[in-house]
């Protein structure tokens, strides 16, 4: 076989291996979907009581994490898309009146996502319940599913993130981020 033809084969098998692991989240999700419908078509039901819970969640960020050099995030949503992702979303801000770098260690270990260059690919949602950890979802090249491109942050400035990752079956997960606390936060539908 030559190199040519090896090279093919890897990305067509790294391409299923992909798909593969996506129809399996959707179909794990889709599970996970059908057992908690039943209490949130109730709420539906009551016309606005779902306006209230929304703004109140847009109001208050779900978790506030502190990291090292002057570094902060703050999870504003983590909201599961009916397509079987969750996305959470938050701003990581530098606290500090210095210039940031923002570290490396936020994208991971993996081979794949260190050669994407700046990311937050390291993040990671644990459901303890089911006791499975989910990682930040990569595109069919390998790039994460992430906020990208992130390298300093000057003293005051925020940057708006986000992150993409497989829906555990919990509404309550961990949300992980190297170099930051460990916080709860609340899937919501």
């Amino acid at each position: 076989m030559t190199s040519w033809a090896i090279t093919a084969f890897v990305r067509r098998l790294a391409a299923l291996t992909i798909a593969v692991g996506l129809s399996l989240g959707v179909t794990a999700c889709s599970a996970g979907d059908r057992e908690q419908d039943h209490p949130s078509a109730a709420s539906s039901t009551a016309g606005s009581g779902s306006e209230p819970r929304e703004q109140l969640q847009a109001d208050r960020p779900l978790a506030e994490l502190q990291g090292q050099g002057g570094l902060s995030l703050t999870i504003t949503s983590a909201e599961r898309d009916p397509s079987g992702y969750v996305t959470v979303r938050g701003d990581l801000k530098n606290d500090g009146p210095a210039v940031a770098v923002v570290p490396a260690e936020l994208r991971g270990s993996e081979l794949a996502v260190l050669s994407t260059g700046p990311s937050l690919g390291g993040a990671t949602l644990v459901d303890f319940a089911h006791k499975k950890r989910y990682y930040v979802l990569r595109d069919a090249e390998g790039r994460p599913l992430t906020t990208t491109g992130l390298s300093t942050l000057k003293g005051g400035e925020s940057a708006h993130v986000f992150m993409q990752f497989p829906c555990p079956a919990s509404s309550t997960v961990g949300f992980q981020l190297p170099l930051f606390d460990t916080a709860s936060i609340e899937i919501s539908e």
